[in-house]
């Protein structure tokens, strides 16, 4: 227990004192790595919160169900609801529904345009709502298969372009993600082998004593370490700032400004994974690099 409080206290002496000694060089380290997860943490962000608006867009998307003649649309209703992928039904009565054709159509005088049709010639309909874009097909198809409905129609080139365009941003944000990441890992590399090089004269002496290459180096890995850590919480504390922001610049303004704003925001999970994210990031991150920058010295 004494020796491993030991090695603990060295280890942390070492990386301590070589951060004293960074100097400038540490600031750039951090710096850099912050503006890097911030742009990572932001585009993460965005994702979740563009794939929310396209959900909550997606759901606006409602099938239109025409149902057979003489079959009730508060009768059919309960069983349409009870399917997994319908989230709100809507009925249109065929009375409501001529009323209102009658109106567009700018006739005045619903009775006598019904009686010249020999009667309402149109049927119930149901207005049903997904829970995504994605299941909107899927649920067309077990609406015709449900007894007395007549006909499903519904917007398949917009639920198209949704996922089309989900897919896409889902690509974007995996493609800023990989080129960040190598960024980030080259400039912790760089900036922890200048400072191994600015110490080269103490290591070479520790060479000398005996010293393990595990002891001279873990001090610079932890170094490294220690950059991508703060350099998440910082990138985290300006993405929180950001949100906020732009939060109270949307909270006056007109109702459909109000309604991006309520898609925009993310879900609890989500709140309390992207942090855990950066921080695994910026650590992920700091490690590899620091161990790139060492294991070409300790290699000589």
């Amino acid at each position: 227990m004494l020796q491993l409080l030991t090695k603990s206290d060295y280890l942390l002496r070492e990386t301590l004192l070589g951060l004293k000694r960074g100097g400038w060089m540490n600031w750039a380290a951090v710096s850099t790595v912050t503006v890097l997860l911030f742009l990572f943490g932001i585009s993460l962000q965005a994702s979740w919160q563009f794939e929310g608006l396209l959900n909550q867009f997606g759901s606006q998307l409602e099938v239109s169900v025409y149902l057979e003649t003489g079959v009730q649309g508060d009768i059919l209703k309960p069983s349409v609801a009870a399917i997994p992928e319908v989230t709100a039904v809507t009925v249109i009565s065929k009375e409501e529904a001529w009323e209102n054709l009658v109106k567009d159509m700018g006739i005045s005088d619903i009775r006598g345009a019904t009686q010249q049709l020999n009667g309402n010639p149109l049927v119930d309909e149901l207005k049903v709502r997904a829970s995504s874009p994605d299941q909107v097909p899927a649920l067309a198809e077990k609406l015709r298969q449900v007894q007395g409905i007549d006909d499903v129609q519904y917007v398949a080139e917009a639920v198209h372009r949704i996922a089309q365009l989900n897919q896409g941003l889902n690509w974007v944000s995996f493609g800023i993600t990989t080129v960040l990441t190598l960024t980030a890992i080259a400039v912790i590399t760089t900036t922890i082998r200048l400072i191994v090089m600015a110490r080269r004269r103490e290591i070479e002496v520790m060479q000398l004593v005996g010293a393990t290459t595990t002891w001279i180096y873990m001090p610079f890995i932890l170094q490294g370490l220690t950059f991508g850590v703060v350099g998440a919480l910082f990138a985290w504390g300006l993405i929180t700032g950001t949100q906020e922001f732009i939060g109270s610049l949307l909270s006056d303004q007109a109702d459909f400004i109000q309604f991006l704003a309520d898609g925009l925001k993310l879900s609890s999970d989500k709140v309390v994974l992207l942090p855990l994210v950066l921080l695994a990031l910026g650590g992920s991150v700091g490690l590899m690099g620091s161990l790139f920058a060492v294991r070409r010295f300790a290699l000589r």
